[in-house]
């Protein structure tokens, strides 16, 4: 651990490059008012935090930058993860979003992601849980016309897929809604994964009476499943918000960048990194994936339901914001799971 002088220090140098992007020299530090040491004296300690990793020189000034290590150091020791007065503004637009009443739930988780990649002006990502984990809830049906009816499969989740299907030969709307009923009866509080099977099982006990249409209901249950299971959910706003980041200027280095995201490598390391607990903080080269070696995830679980968990994430330069932004993404996974509560 450092000494209480050297944390000072080296969180107003982190904080100063934060603000500026500018390499931090002794003068700049000097003249700050929460710094009342001597010029020798900050010299003399900047000199003891290069040596043990924390800063590091640049090739183009005297002054000194965060290293990986210090970046780490400043986010597990020196930052205050709490909510405090600098984020309510913020905290209070995501409130205010997610409490309005007239606005459907995956409306408002959209107007989140994309409201909180506006405020830091970095890349904002949401990872929903797979959706074979979700157990049903509700199956409806609601006819069409003498020959078409649509059917709605409903999750614990909030999910809602439906299929348009034509009704097998010689049945008829009342015959089909006593089906449905038997479906909703057999099915509700059953894994999505586990429908087909549990299905095929209700045809020799439950839906007996109903066998010589068994080939036709599978068929349009399927149907439904295989638009429900399908992969996580992946949301993402603001990616164009790297290219105003002052270390993102190599054409190179934001092309791969680009092609990770593209190519969804960046659902991997989220999902790898809320198998810790709680709020997670990958520092540039912690991220495993080259293309991010100048990047900060910090990724964040919600709660979706008892089971199920999804995760918001940010995605910027390791000059990020981090005591601005820590306790704003950890106030919106809270209020993410207030909205699933409801």
């Amino acid at each position: 651990m450092l000494t209480e002088r050297q944390n000072l220090i080296l969180k107003t140098i982190v904080e100063e490059f934060v603000s500026t992007a500018l390499p931090v020299g002794s003068r700049v530090l000097s003249k700050k008012e929460n710094l009342t040491f001597s010029a020798a004296t900050i010299r003399n300690e900047m000199a003891d935090l290069e040596e043990f990793g924390f800063i590091e020189k640049t090739h183009t000034s005297s002054g000194r930058i965060p290293s990986h290590k210090g970046y780490r150091y400043y986010v597990d020791y020196l930052v205050d993860k709490k909510i405090n007065d600098p984020v309510i503004p913020e905290a209070f637009q995501f409130h205010t979003l997610i409490t309005q009443k007239q606005i459907e739930r995956e409306t408002a988780v959209k107007e989140a992601l994309k409201m909180l990649s506006s405020l830091t002006n970095y890349t904002s990502i949401l990872l929903g849980p797979s959706r074979e984990n979700n157990v049903v809830q509700k199956i409806q049906f609601v006819p069409l016309s003498e020959s078409q009816a649509v059917l709605i499969l409903i999750t614990d989740g909030g999910h809602v897929e439906s299929v348009t299907t034509t009704l097998p030969s010689g049945i008829n709307i009342g015959l089909m809604e006593n089906i449905i009923k038997a479906l909703d009866k057999l099915l509700a509080g059953v894994r999505v994964a586990d429908v087909e099977s549990k299905l095929t099982e209700g045809f020799e006990y439950q839906l007996y009476e109903y066998i010589s249409y068994k080939e036709e209901i599978l068929y349009a249950m399927l149907k439904l499943l295989g638009q429900s299971m399908g992969n996580n959910t992946y949301m993402l706003s603001g990616k164009s918000n790297i290219l105003k980041q002052p270390e993102f200027s190599n054409l190179d280095e934001i092309s791969t960048l680009y092609e990770m995201i593209e190519e969804d490598q960046i659902i991997k390391v989220i999902d790898d990194a809320t198998k810790e607990t709680g709020l997670t903080v990958r520092i540039g080269t912690e991220n495993e994936i080259k293309a991010m070696d100048n990047c900060t995830l910090i990724t964040v679980p919600y709660q979706i339901n008892a089971h199920e968990q999804g995760k918001i994430a940010l995605l910027g330069p390791t000059r990020m914001e981090y005591q601005k932004i820590i306790p704003l993404l950890e106030y919106v996974a809270k209020i993410m799971s207030d909205l699933y509560k409801g």
